[in-house]
């Protein structure tokens, strides 16, 4: 068990997994120090902890010095840092490589590099073969490390369930009700941020019990993208039709990003697409964190009602 005296390093820790994870951490008594690009975006999380629990440093995951530095004292670090567009190579790789270096360095008790489904040398999209690229840099320079691979996130504050509400509720007040869906067919595990968080933050505290592991995290339920677009559709009251978008259609409209910031998807989104993003059969989950997860049916409702054309007012009362 990692002793609360020494601060733990969360790189990208003012995002939608770091955020839910400090909460987690602090609430244990541990101290943070939260390391990222622009620490003023991670400020909000000063009224989750108390008097001098929490540290903030300016570090581009990239330059090893200031990797170091972040790391001087600390017990052990999660590194939380993921681009979807940008410089992945300089996220995934070259950034996980640096810290996984200065943590081996600094001796620290604890890794845990944040993952995804869908690492694989061998991926179409840069993102899925960057991921893949940093998982093997980390577990060369500290073999301990735990590496954790979630499904898609969803959260209050997530940018799946909120992007896809906001889509059906603009284009169930078109004519038709039409909305439009690109590889419907996918499947999915979507798995709350809560839950990912307590694995993260048992996994960065419990390294006796998890070092050297890989472990996938997936919700209960496996869904497609267009199960789950119908599922948010019927939760909002928000009728309409899903209309498939042909996959020549929708690589075209990829191919639009980088001069056109509007395009609905990019090249590298749209690969990601191409395969299921479901825990690999046989691979170590919640379970051996003794977590339940829960599912979306479960827990999105609390905020999706928002997107109802009377908001909570709404709802309907269910039996």
């Amino acid at each position: 068990m990692i002793a609360t005296d020494k601060p733990i390093v969360l790189f990208g820790g003012g995002g939608f997994v770091g955020r839910h994870v400090a909460q987690e951490l602090l609430a244990k008594g541990y101290r943070l120090r939260i390391a990222q690009r622009d620490p003023r975006q991670a400020f909000a999380l000063r009224t989750l902890g108390g008097m001098g629990q929490i540290q903030f440093a300016a570090v581009d995951i990239t330059r090893a010095d200031q990797v170091a530095a972040a790391l001087t004292g600390a017990s052990a670090a999660v590194n939380f840092v993921g681009l979807l567009t940008g410089d992945m190579h300089a996220a995934h790789v070259v950034g996980a490589q640096t810290i996984s270096e200065a943590a081996a360095a600094a001796r620290l008790e604890a890794l845990v590099h944040v993952s995804a489904i869908g690492a694989d040398a061998a991926s179409s999209s840069a993102y899925g073969r960057t991921k893949a690229e940093g998982e093997a840099a980390v577990r060369n320079a500290f073999p301990r490390a735990t590496i954790v691979r979630p499904s898609i996130l969803f959260g209050q504050d997530d940018q799946f369930t909120n992007r896809f509400a906001r889509l059906i509720a603009s284009g169930s007040t078109l004519p038709g009700q039409i909305v439009p869906v690109i590889r419907g067919e996918t499947r999915f595990q979507p798995v709350h941020v809560v839950d990912v968080a307590r694995a993260i933050a048992q996994a960065a505290t419990q390294p006796e019990d998890h070092a050297g592991q890989t472990y996938e995290l997936g919700g209960p339920d496996t869904l497609s993208l267009r199960q789950i677009n119908s599922w948010i559709a019927a939760e909002i009251g928000r009728p309409c039709s899903f209309l498939p978008i042909p996959d020549g259609v929708a690589k075209a409209l990829a191919m639009l990003t980088g001069w056109a910031p509007g395009a609905p998807i990019t090249r590298d989104q749209f690969e990601m697409l191409l395969s299921d993003n479901v825990v690999a059969p046989g691979a170590a989950g919640f379970e051996r964190f003794g977590i339940t997860p829960a599912p979306m049916a479960a827990i999105a409702p609390a905020w999706l009602e928002q997107y109802r054309k009377q908001g909570r007012f709404g709802v309907t009362a269910r039996a």
